[in-house]
């Protein structure tokens, strides 16, 4: 029997994508999740659902920043890939309730870290962020640009999560690459995040709240495409051991480390996304306009040349393409029983 590849956070959005497209594939997948509560997890468990019924998913709950349930999970399944997309996301609920994001982010972090070490895996892949780019002007994002001025917490952590991925990769030579994504939206999407908060309060009829009159811009990422470049990372060569004649962003002149861009390449405005969502509504969104909230950025864009250049470029989803099949699933997914969005997110992360 071939070995199972492991998904973290495979109730989240995107872990429930690339568990799919990896049982659809044929492979075994074994997903945990946590099922915290940050946003309803009925959307959860209706992900987690779907993946079931693959003959090949084996489902696990539990927290991972639980030590010894995470060296149990390493130790019965001796992964060789290890995908971990599990944390707690969102900029500004961490200006609430900081100590969940130590716990999901840097305790369950070093737990998959301990994990892999102990058991030799021969390559970690996790999920970084395009928020650690912080207070960096210079666009696009390139992954060879300094992240040392974090604006949130939650971006903080997820820098964190890079260096520890670098010290474990060069004390133990634990081959790791680190995907920073960038505002990945689509069907199945987070309740809590610009695009679906927009959908349900327009459909609903109800305001919304547009930051900075709308000229905040995302480099919006569709899921399909954030998931087929992940697949190809997996597919791939883990990172080559450390040479001191490797520099720039695809390595690490001590560590077989990478770090990634993972973009749609093409940033829009809020104004131009709530337009679309209009459009596929048929309905005129009233607008509340507000300030940038705090650990916030004006624009993303990202450089996904190192991407293209070890993988190949991933043809990007267009904006009107993604907003409009978020919208089909919208509302086929709301049909028989609303789940409400919950949370606060004004602006996309």
């Amino acid at each position: 029997m071939a070995t199972p590849i492991l998904v973290t956070g495979a109730a989240g959005f995107i872990g429930f994508h690339v568990a799919r497209r990896l049982l659809a594939e044929g492979r075994t997948v074994v997903g945990v999740d946590s099922f915290s509560s940050y946003y309803d997890p009925r959307l959860k468990e209706a992900r987690f659902a779907r993946l079931s019924e693959f003959p090949g998913f084996t489902g696990l709950r539990f927290d991972l920043a639980d030590a010894l349930a995470t060296r149990q999970l390493f130790d019965r399944h001796g992964f060789r890939t290890a995908l971990h997309l599990a944390a707690q996301p969102g900029v500004r609920y961490a200006l609430t309730n900081p100590e969940a994001y130590a716990s999901a982010n840097l305790t369950a972090f070093v737990n998959i870290l301990e994990g892999c070490r102990h058991t030799r895996t021969e390559h970690l892949v996790y999920a970084s962020s395009s928020s650690v780019y912080g207070a960096n002007t210079k666009l696009p994002f390139s992954e060879a640009d300094p992240v040392d001025q974090p604006i949130s917490l939650y971006a903080a952590t997820k820098r964190s999560n890079e260096l520890m991925a670098h010290a474990y990769a060069h004390l133990f030579g634990l081959p790791c690459t680190g995907l920073r994504f960038f505002t990945v939206y689509g069907p199945w999407g987070r309740p809590d995040m610009a695009i679906y908060r927009f959908t349900d309060r327009i459909a609903r009829g109800e305001p919304i709240e547009v930051a900075a009159g709308g000229e905040v811009r995302r480099d919006f990422t569709y899921v399909d495409d954030a998931v087929e470049a992940v697949i190809r990372v997996l597919a791939g060569s883990p990172p080559a051991p450390a040479r001191q004649e490797m520099r720039g962003p695809d390595g690490s002149p001590v560590a077989p480390i990478r770090l990634l861009n993972i973009g749609g390449d093409r940033p829009s405005d809020l104004n131009r996304v709530v337009a679309l969502i209009e459009s596929e509504l048929g309905r005129r969104a009233v607008r509340l306009t507000t300030a940038l909230p705090p650990g916030d950025v004006v624009s993303t864009s990202s450089d996904a040349s190192s991407f293209a250049a070890l993988y190949g470029r991933v043809s990007p989803t267009s904006l009107e393409q993604g907003i409009a099949s978020f919208v089909a699933w919208y509302r086929s997914y709301h049909e028989p029983g609303h789940i409400r969005a919950s949370g606060s997110d004004p602006v996309p992360d």
